[in-house]
């Protein structure tokens, strides 16, 4: 059924391009400990690669299945 003038659409759901480590966690399966050291380290290799890394807690969804998957 068409949406009419005034009436609410469901908000657009954007895809981010990161996982947290709470994501990773469940993902590898591992403890918070060893999902932030993951990302810490993913983080690490691609600053050394000369790529600008997400913030402490994030990882590239792209470098983390090239690395995991």
């Amino acid at each position: 059924m068409a949406k009419g003038i005034g009436q609410t659409q469901e908000p657009m759901k954007i895809e981010k391009p990161y996982y947290t480590w709470r994501e990773v966690m469940d993902l590898l399966g591992v403890k918070e400990g060893k999902a932030r050291e993951v990302t810490k380290e993913l983080n690490d290799e691609l600053a050394e690669k000369g790529y600008h890394p997400y913030p402490p807690g994030k990882v590239s969804k792209k470098y983390f299945h090239e690395r995991f998957y």
